[in-house]
């Protein structure tokens, strides 16, 4: 008889580690919250103006994908191009899910703007840097598009490659800074980073802030979400003060870093150190704005649930899109 496979980690509703290498990514949550990790199959027509493309950027690296939702503009000219990084703590979530979907098909409709998603590879198969090198190898592939060394039927005509903003949610958010770091060392002309947009970055020291001990937690993160999950996607004996998850401190003074958008929520467990990056920064002379969405928590814009029935959760949602739409339209 076969041993039976024992379980050696599990995250609540998320993720379920095995002695053998295995990893469940199977939902086993509330039944009723499943629909959002489900995968949307990418449409070529167009539904409510927008359409969805995925895209195998390089075979020769794991397979890279990424989902590209172009809107329905009819005008002549070229749109800025929002790349944007997943959440998940390094360990779960695709870009295909309907979570991302919901809310990128509306911001690439009222933004005017190109989406894409890169499909970052997981933790903890894949470890700190795989998500980085992914979002990095996105940025080469726009800059192969822009150089006309390969070619996409639309974006090559209608992305402004001068126009690129970073964008990303939660742990997408440290891969925001972290790429927009390793491109501010190079030169991609005529690719141009215009800005960089992370969505309640999980900035995170080893000793719990001010807000992770007051505020309160959620099926979008957990306490124990956030240890299991950066114990698992950080590089092997890292702990949580690892320059990714805590960057403030690191020398970004010679670098020629975009203008930010850092995007806080009132009620995130994350809000002390998020505040904590956003005040480095200034002091560090970078540009830097701020919006924070008022009586809300950590992601609260992928929780359609939420949107649907709370009055706060959608107006802040709404005024969440329309100000990253004014910081893409005013850069």
């Amino acid at each position: 008889m076969a041993a039976q496979k024992k379980v050696i980690d599990h995250v609540s509703g998320w993720l379920t580690v095995y002695d053998d290498g295995f990893v469940d990514r199977t939902w086993t949550g509330p039944p009723q919250l499943k629909f959002m990790s489900d995968p949307v199959p990418p449409h070529d027509h167009f539904i409510d103006g927008v359409a969805t493309h995925d895209l195998l950027i390089d075979a020769a690296k794991s397979d890279l994908r990424v989902r590209v939702y172009q809107p329905e503009i009819q005008e002549p000219g070229k749109l800025p191009i929002l790349l944007h990084f997943h959440g998940g703590g390094f360990c779960i979530c695709q870009a295909d899910w309907f979570m991302y979907y919901n809310i990128y098909t509306r911001l690439a409709r009222e933004s005017g703007a190109v989406v894409i998603s890169t499909y970052l590879r997981l933790a903890p198969e894949h470890r700190l840097p795989a998500a980085i090198d992914d979002g990095y190898s996105t940025i080469l592939w726009l800059r192969d598009l822009a150089i006309n060394k390969t070619n996409h039927p639309w974006l090559s005509g209608r992305g402004d490659f001068n126009r690129i903003f970073l964008i990303g949610d939660s742990t997408g958010g440290n891969i925001v800074h972290q790429v927009a770091k390793k491109v501010a060392g190079e030169t991609l002309h005529p690719l141009r980073l215009a800005g960089a947009i992370p969505i309640h970055p999980g900035f995170i020291r080893s000793v719990r802030s001010k807000s992770e001990l007051e505020k309160p937690q959620s099926p979008m993160l957990s306490l124990d979400m956030l240890d299991k999950f950066l114990k698992m996607g950080l590089p092997e004996g890292s702990t949580k003060d690892h320059p990714v998850t805590c960057p403030m401190g690191e020398g970004v003074q010679g670098l020629d870093l975009p203008p930010y958008l850092l995007c806080v929520a009132e009620e995130d467990l994350l809000i002390a150190t998020e505040m904590e990056f956003y005040e480095w920064m200034k002091s560090e002379g970078k540009k830097i704005e701020l919006l924070v969405s008022d009586g809300v928590a950590h992601s609260f814009y992928l929780n359609k649930i939420a949107i649907d029935v709370d009055a706060n959760t959608s107006e802040q949602t709404r005024k969440l899109i329309q100000g990253i739409s004014y910081f893409v339209g005013s850069h």
